[in-house]
């Protein structure tokens, strides 16, 4: 063979265009699948993290605790756990196989919940939910990776949306069984029947769930190498939106976490109601309705960010405003049922901004730092929200009681959650006016 006919040879073959890639997902059903699951995942995760508030008033008395160690049990101690574990989590699902991680996390935290039934002391459950605290830390970042890979950006915010009522879904579900296993079979039952559930779904994701391959919905070269954790923290502490909107975020999720860990114990201190009644009636207004406000969050900010791109940080923050007073008249209204019905309007609301935040910083951030950029968004919302939201209405409560009684609860609601909201909805307002640039400085 002579030298030109093997140059020829070979010409040919780099020109040769590359082996195609299988793309698991490249049909509609198969993305609709995974985030059907994923959001059944998310689900459960706040059905196992819901539980013990529409539980917490059988626990109290079961085994004498006092409102601060409740608080403590729901919000700082579990929050410190969920968040420390969430970075490492991220990390390695930035550079692993995420599908494996969200089917251990779920194994992990649904084993912790069921058996949190069978714990006889105070310690005893500050550690099982811990346990819990740390399985879930590996559910939300991995799969917020997984959705943003499987849709275009166009689609993001609405998918992203879509597995953000897991958050409502897992409400619902868990005032509503919660409550009425409780009123039938006892709170240790509760925790038992909600556990087992998820240690299948384990087994379902490990099956049927592949791996997306990243980048490849949006024809981009994912590098191999991670990048360092200091970069994308210096990379989103650089953007001045990401600073107000995380700051916002935490902020809603103080308001939202405070009034989902103590509003079944305010209506049943003040208002005398029962678990089962009150469940339903909470799985309704801050489960269905509150869904239905996260799903038409991230549809209504798709359609109108072609316009402009801060929509994503203006809704939340008009949601926000609109819910102040509804959330006043909820702690101050003398009638049980006219609280219950104003709870509708903050509990459609409250999370609205869910799937704009997580997509808005995904937008903000390369490909391969996604699970990281979620990780520390929820490092910063969960210290603020989960940590010290249902914390400190329980210490203000403990502190109001010698004066006011079975009333404390009710006032400390008043004092803290309406001003913190209004605080949340000003720097989602102030994330606006640097967004468009620091999207236009994102990197590939």
């Amino acid at each position: 063979m002579t030298d030109s006919s093997e140059s020829r040879q070979e010409q040919s073959k780099e020109q040769q265009p590359p082996p195609a890639v299988f793309n698991p997902y490249s049909t509609a059903r198969a993305r609709n699948y995974a985030l059907g699951v994923l959001t059944v995942v998310y689900s459960f995760n706040f059905i196992d993290r819901q539980l013990l508030s529409i539980l917490q008033e059988s626990i109290k008395l079961d085994l004498s605790l006092s409102d601060s160690q409740l608080g403590l049990l729901t919000g700082f101690a579990f929050a410190m756990f969920y968040v420390t574990a969430g970075i490492p989590i991220a990390r390695w699902a930035d550079r692993g196989n995420r599908r494996n991680i969200v089917a251990l996390a779920i194994g992990t935290w649904s084993f912790m919940t069921a058996i949190s039934g069978f714990v006889q002391n105070y310690a005893q459950l500050l550690l099982a939910r811990i346990g819990v605290g740390v399985g879930e830390a590996g559910g939300s970042p991995p799969s917020h990776s997984i959705v943003s890979d499987i849709y275009p950006p166009e689609k993001r915010a609405t998918a992203l949306s879509i597995y953000s009522t897991g958050v409502n879904i897992g409400i619902l579900f868990g005032f509503l069984f919660g409550g009425w296993l409780n009123e039938f079979f006892g709170w240790r039952v509760a925790f038992v029947v909600v556990g087992v559930p998820g240690i299948l779904i384990a087994f379902l994701i490990r099956r049927t769930l592949p791996e997306t391959i990243r980048g490849l919905n949006e024809n981009k070269q994912v590098p191999e190498a991670l990048v360092p954790f200091k970069d994308v923290l210096g990379l989103l502490w650089s953007r001045q939106s990401f600073r107000h909107m995380a700051l916002a975020a935490g902020l809603n999720a103080f308001a939202a976490y405070g009034t989902l860990n103590w509003l079944a114990s305010f209506f049943i201190r003040s208002h005398g109601m029962t678990t089962g009644e009150l469940g339903t009636w909470l799985a309704m207004s801050t489960g269905l309705f509150g869904a239905i406000g996260v799903f038409a969050g991230g549809i209504i900010a798709d359609r109108l960010a072609p316009r402009d791109k801060r929509w994503y940080v203006w809704l939340p923050a008009i949601a926000g405003f609109i819910s102040l007073p509804f959330m006043l008249m909820v702690y101050l209204s003398s009638n049980q049922y006219a609280a219950l019905l104003f709870a509708f309007i903050p509990g459609l609301l409250f999370n609205v901004y869910l799937g704009t935040t997580i997509a808005t910083s995904h937008a903000l951030v390369g490909q391969r730092m996604r699970a990281t950029a979620s990780a520390i968004l929820f490092l910063i919302l969960n210290i603020i929200g989960l940590g010290l939201g249902p914390w400190s209405v329980g210490m203000l409560s403990d502190y109001l009681q010698p004066t006011l009684g079975t009333e404390s609860l009710r006032y400390a609601l008043v004092a803290l959650l309406p001003t913190v909201l209004f605080w949340s909805s000003c720097h989602f307002y102030m994330a606006s006016k640097h967004l468009r640039k620091d999207l236009a400085a994102a990197p590939d």
